[in-house]
């Protein structure tokens, strides 16, 4: 069986090293029959190899852990195994045989990696780059709960929560913090009901919450119940959150955080008249509503209007604003967040601008999200040059670290679809001054596009430079637009002195030349009136 060949090879080992010391050609009868040895299997070619020398060169793939002496006289180096390596190592041997025996995988890396002491850094990356593994992770989970140098911590129970939760196995999510023996805590707990609401499981998260003291050992209190009513509502499950709360509110009262959080919930879910009715209950129970609630129904009242009548968003949005005046509810920057996105999805982006130069009579002050829904704005009205220089004024604001990979690619997008390509290229030639490394679909998307416009030299140009810088592009064959590949036949073609060809007259273009031609003619019939000549005085 699999699970037997390195015990098989290390007793075949030792059998051949324990005559070495009795045979003077023991180097030469270890160089003849190892090479019939069984292959060694996939998890020791990641092992650190023993450090030999002379005749005994070919020992450098076996694992010097598994033999009783070293081949050389001097001890081999204690060096850590780079993590990286090290991981996908682990990784391979999970991937290995994924619907294997969770207890079989614990048995392999317990002979295999039992000389390393495992972080956690090392799980998570680990886990990261190992999608596909499945349940055998809960081998993994094993072998690192019988490692003598480990011990699991509340951040690292909570990346196999997000691992588990990730594939919907919740079972196993059960089975994970069951076995850690009471380390759970506010991590595992966040982790575990962030997943389970974004599976589209409201009802699990709130019996997860009833039954987290008994189950798993974990605090229950008002924090608690607050974390879990907020991703219930951020992801539009307001009725289940809003039933929970009045459950539990002999037990835990709600203040006014919980009260603004149940109607972002319904405000996120579309339902603005049962955020209203949710407005009006806290009113008459003496609560008042916080910026964060008047800044979700300006948001679904927005969206709504951009629904189903645009030209009613400023009348309906004053409203609400002078509703907040009168309660005297302050505005935030979130407030002029909400308005600026929505006028810049309706393509009002000089009204947009207009606000945020506005933004300091109330004493606010724009962030890093603020300029990346006005450069974005801009750039898709085409005006580069305004949205350059609000690039220019993120950076001065000192919101220059938000300006990464993702948002330059955005811009880039953008830009492509708008056919400005050489601007393109140069916000591209920013991007890596602000040292943003651009990636694999950052390339294709620029080569692709100077491939549409004819311009092979800088699409080839643009693939050696990710060669050389070690992005892995691979060569396909991008189509040419034919609007652009017409006009550069034609350029060539006046540049060689070659006239273009002269299309057929249609009737009505020759009855309008005939029009012309007669009209010059009864004109030049006319007599001309002479030029007065200036009387001399």
């Amino acid at each position: 069986m699999r699970s037997l060949q390195p015990l098989q090879l290390r007793r075949l080992l030792l059998r051949y090293l324990s005559t070495s010391s009795s045979s003077p050609s023991s180097s030469q009868t270890l160089q003849t029959h190892i090479p019939f040895l069984p292959q060694t299997p996939t998890h020791f070619r990641h092992s650190r190899p023993a450090i030999v020398t002379g005749t005994s060169s070919h020992f450098l793939s076996l694992p010097h852990f598994f033999l009783s002496k070293p081949f050389s006289s001097s001890a081999p180096p204690t060096q850590d195994p780079d993590q990286s390596e090290l991981a996908q190592s682990l990784s391979s041997e999970l991937l290995q045989d994924s619907s294997s025996d969770p207890l079989s995988v614990t048995q392999r890396l317990q002979l295999s990696f039992s000389h390393i002491t495992p972080t956690a850094p090392l799980v998570l990356n680990v886990l990261n780059q190992s999608p596909e593994a499945g349940r055998t992770v809960l081998g993994f989970n094993q072998w690192l709960i019988s490692n003598p140098n480990f011990e699991h911590t509340d951040e690292t129970l909570s990346y196999f929560v997000d691992y588990f939760g990730r594939r919907k196995d919740f079972k196993a999510t059960h089975d994970v913090i069951v076995s850690a023996g009471g380390v759970a805590g506010s991590k595992t707990f966040a982790s575990a009901i962030d997943r389970l609401v974004r599976a589209g499981r409201p009802a699990q998260a709130v019996s997860f919450f009833e039954k987290m003291e008994k189950d798993y050992g974990l605090k229950r209190d008002k924090d608690s119940l607050k974390l879990v009513i907020e991703k219930l509502c951020e992801n539009g499950f307001a009725s289940n959150a809003e039933k929970m709360v009045k459950g539990l509110a002999n037990e835990f009262f709600p203040d006014e955080y919980m009260c603004d959080l149940l109607i972002k919930g319904w405000c996120v879910d579309g339902k603005l008249e049962e955020a209203r009715r949710l407005a009006g209950e806290m009113y008459r129970g003496g609560f008042e509503i916080g910026t964060t609630a008047y800044n979700a129904i300006l948001d679904c009242v927005s969206k709504l209007c951009r629904k189903k009548d645009p030209f009613r968003l400023h009348s309906e949005v004053e409203e609400i604003l002078v509703d907040m005046d009168t309660h005297g509810v302050p505005r935030n920057v979130e407030t002029f967040n909400v308005l600026i996105s929505n006028l810049c999805t309706i393509r009002k982006t000089e009204d947009a601008l207009n606000l945020f130069e506005r933004m300091g009579e109330w004493g606010c002050y724009p962030n890093e999200t603020t300029f990346l829904v006005l450069i974005r704005s801009l750039y898709q009205a085409a005006r580069i040059g305004e949205g350059d220089e609000m690039i220019d004024r993120m950076k001065s604001a000192g919101f220059g670290e938000a300006l990464n990979k993702k948002e330059y690619y955005g811009f880039l997008k953008i830009l492509c679809g708008i056919e400005r390509i050489d601007h393109t290229l140069r916000v591209f030639k920013k991007m890596k001054e602000d040292k943003c490394e651009p990636g694999i679909k950052t390339y294709e998307l620029l080569m692709g596009k100077l491939y549409a416009h004819n311009r092979i030299d800088r699409a080839t140009a643009l693939f050696n430079e990710a060669q050389k810088i070690g992005v892995p592009l691979t060569q396909k064959a991008y189509p040419v637009d034919p609007y652009f590949l017409k006009k550069k036949k034609e350029l060539k073609a006046l540049k060689k002195g070659v006239k273009k060809e002269k299309k057929r007259e249609t009737f009505p273009e020759k009855m309008a030349r005939k029009k012309r031609r007669l009209k010059q003619i009864r004109l030049s019939f006319v007599k001309k009136p002479k030029k007065m000549q200036r009387r001399a005085y």
